[in-house]
């Protein structure tokens, strides 16, 4: 009944269906996230939340949290953002028709008028869970009408009676209408009543008109419904005979030729609609994965469903044609190389970041703030204090731990006063102890004992181009010098691994240490060495380890008061490298 009365309101509206328009808008930071990506994305999409009184905003991560970044997120009590693998356009960020879901049981004229008031050609038939159960389309329609049918097809297709009422829109003078016709034709008395006992049979359906006799002619032979026409009334007697034998009488005005003609339309879409081979696609479902399929399949129309198989929606080439990629919000990098995968679809509407500028195109104008500060935090939360929002003490902790992080507790040199202003301020908001939390977030950081070689590579790693050359940095801080210096044989092995894995020419690793204020950097790939020696105007060291009896070869150089990757490594890296 739910389904019907949806109908039923939707051609009374006569309006044209709705298309799905509300999308989230993503706010993501880089591949193999750090603290301040993630910690920025949360804090940022909080605040455009409550600036907008929205909860449109949301904050995801291109990565799983190192353990710096656990460490924090547990301390606080706060969930990891959305995991996304790509920002790829998906059948979800397409204008897609809302097109109500009916019950099958809706009859020909209801299905035509709703398609006509709402301007489609396609209908989706739904059971009570939402679960899509067939499609009936304009053309199906069409064919009913053009198709000869014999006299049996009301019951054929199990016709409700209350189809039939309503499609002749008759008025109901006795009898159960919550029924279907499952036996029986249908016709029309037009001879004497003599000779309509030879043609009336048990369960027909007859049209006839005021005259007593043929009434009770149909009556006696057993019919399931007589339609008396032209708004003509039965006697008492008859309706009276017609209670106690169970007959449906209903009076229409309109004329039986025109009653027979319209009779037809009461037949359920079920009976004509297509129910097997259905082609649908998941909101999930991309953008490229789906055009070859249209482009094969010259379907109007095709469902959208959801994962959990509930119909949601109707997709058409027009609506692809329009179809605008994934609102995105970029935090901690504006690089290509760094963000996730689709992006160049994407439509970027803002960029927060602390980074160079890197290679990123936009399909339009974005709103992009990019300040020479220690970390896009920092920046965060002088947005927060330029909006005049307050920020909570949960809020302010994700903060100050990515000022911390990335200015390795205003020891790094792209700290600057604002990074040490925000991150004190915040402190006291969250109500901690700056210093003695730091050294348990880089102790936290510091212990690597149970991870992979891949994940200790990973947790802080960012791809660069300068010329031709593509290279890679990895990261690792800890407070212990011979965890440190006990790492290097493997991130040896895997930065060599690393190459082919993601098609660089040069692969470096930063193990640094956060007491001693300096920097081991492992070097492998095709005249690394020489980089390193331009860059830094010293003579990289050849170094050689047995690693699981495989030989592999790099090089090591000590960069005394280096620590920071953005503002000490890259710079010199990226300068010469463009020489080469």
């Amino acid at each position: 009944m739910l389904l019907e009365e949806r109908g039923k309101q939707m051609a009374e509206k006569k309006s044209k269906i709705p298309h799905n328009t509300e999308r989230p808008v993503l706010i993501t930071g880089h591949k193999n996230p750090d603290t301040d990506s993630i910690c920025a994305a949360i804090s940022y999409s909080r605040l455009k939340n409550k600036i907008n009184n929205t909860d449109r905003y949301i904050p995801c991560r291109a990565g799983n949290p190192n353990a710096e970044t656990s460490f924090v997120l547990e301390h606080f009590k706060v969930d990891a953002p959305l995991l996304l693998d790509n920002v790829k356009t998906q059948v979800s960020d397409i204008a897609y028709r809302k097109t109500p879901g009916v019950s099958k049981n809706m009859s020909l004229k209801q299905a035509y008028q709703m398609m006509r008031d709402g301007h489609v050609v396609t209908l989706p038939a739904v059971n009570q869970n939402g679960i899509l159960e067939g499609l009936i389309t304009m053309s199906d329609i069409a064919k009913s009408y053009m198709n000869v049918y014999d006299s049996a097809i009301i019951s054929t297709a199990e016709t409700p009676f209350k189809n039939i009422l309503e499609t002749l829109e008759a008025t109901l003078i006795t009898g159960d209408t919550n029924r279907n016709c499952q036996d029986g034709k249908v016709l029309i008395a037009a001879a004497n009543p003599e000779m309509m006992n030879y043609y009336i049979e048990p369960h027909d359906i007859v049209i006839l008109g005021n005259r007593a006799e043929s009434q009770l002619s149909a009556l006696d032979n057993g019919a399931d419904c007589i339609i008396i026409c032209e708004g003509a009334n039965a006697s008492p007697t008859i309706k009276a005979l017609a209670e106690q034998n169970g007959m449906i009488i209903m009076v229409t005005s309109y004329d039986a030729y025109t009653a027979a003609r319209l009779i037809n339309q009461s037949i359920p879409i079920s009976f004509f609609m297509t129910k097997e081979g259905i082609l649908s696609f998941e909101e999930e479902d991309t953008v490229d994965e789906i055009k070859d399929v249209m482009a094969k399949k010259r379907h109007r129309d095709f469902p959208v469903i959801s994962k959990d198989g509930r119909y949601l929606g109707m997709l058409s080439r027009r609506n692809l044609l329009g179809a605008s990629g994934k609102q995105v919000i970029m935090v901690d990098h504006n690089e290509l190389g760094q963000a996730l995968d689709g992006m160049e679809n994407a439509e970027i509407l803002e960029i927060i970041d602390h980074h160079r500028l890197g290679t990123i195109q936009t399909l339009g104008p974005v709103y992009f703030r990019n300040q020479p500060l220690g970390c896009t935090s920092t920046i965060v939360y002088l947005m927060y204090q330029e909006n005049k929002v307050e920020i909570d003490p949960q809020t302010a902790g994700l903060m100050m731990s990515a000022i911390i992080s990335d200015t390795l507790l205003f020891r790094s040199p792209t700290c600057t006063k604002t990074d040490e202003m925000a991150g004190r301020a915040l402190a006291e908001i969250a109500g901690v102890d700056i210093e003695k939390y730091a050294m348990e977030m880089f102790s936290a950081a510091s212990d690597l004992k149970q991870k992979t070689d891949r994940e200790i590579f990973y947790q802080d790693f960012k791809t660069f181009t300068a010329g031709d050359i593509h290279f890679g940095v990895s990261q690792v801080s800890s407070l212990n010098e011979e965890e440190l210096l006990s790492l290097k044989p493997r991130l040896f092995h895997f930065a060599k691994e690393a190459l082919g894995e993601e098609n660089l020419d040069m692969a470096f690793v930063m193990l640094t240490n956060i007491l001693k204020q300096d920097t081991l950097l492992l070097a492998v790939g095709h005249r690394a060495d020489s980089l390193i020696q331009n860059a830094f105007l010293l003579e990289p060291k050849k170094e050689s380890f047995d690693f699981s009896g495989e030989e592999i070869e790099g090089f090591t150089a000590v960069l005394e008061n280096v620590v920071s990757r953005k503002k000490q490594l890259i710079p010199p890296l990226s300068l010469y490298g463009e020489q080469m």
